[in-house]
């Protein structure tokens, strides 16, 4: 199984933090690998809600749906891959850090990243995605910092 595991510090109080991770069509602002995103169905995110999208991945395009496995505001949420080709769980862990929140976020794909490119790829998939998950979440802390607005935004 592939992991990727990164942390960054946002300068937002874990609920604003929380709120906005959640929110499906927030993730290709954040997310350079995600191509779309959309929440399935209306209400509020909770267990059981699914999303559908696309990513991409090192020039390949991949379809996904998820579901959250694990819904505990602000502390931690955990969606799982129910349809794709990709077989992933992503964590978000939020802990309280001074002033902010310390963001850990987790990837387990179970057959490697690079399964989907043949098995020999998997090291060197796992090594430019975990650079590509860092530049993300790096991304995500500056545009909540300066943009804290941004998380009512429909975008």
């Amino acid at each position: 199984m592939a992991v990727i595991e990164e942390s960054v510090f946002i300068s937002r109080p874990r609920q604003e933090v929380f709120d906005f991770l959640i929110k499906t069509s927030n993730i290709p602002v954040w997310d350079s690998s995600v191509v779309q995103a959309e929440q399935i169905g209306d209400g509020p995110v909770a267990l059981g809600t699914r999303a559908r999208g696309t990513s991409k991945i090192m020039g390949r395009r991949f379809d996904w749906v998820t579901e959250n496995t694990h819904f505990d505001p602000p502390k931690k949420s955990v969606i799982r891959s129910v349809e794709g080709d990709l077989d992933f769980t992503i964590s978000n862990t939020l802990e309280p850090q001074g002033d902010g929140t310390r963001l850990t976020y987790r990837i387990d794909a179970a057959s490697g990243l690079g399964g989907v490119f043949g098995k020999l790829a998997d090291p060197f998939v796992q090594k430019a995605h975990t650079r590509t998950v860092r530049a993300n979440l790096e991304t995500l802390a500056d545009l909540l910092a300066e943009h804290p607005e941004h998380e009512e935004n429909d975008t």
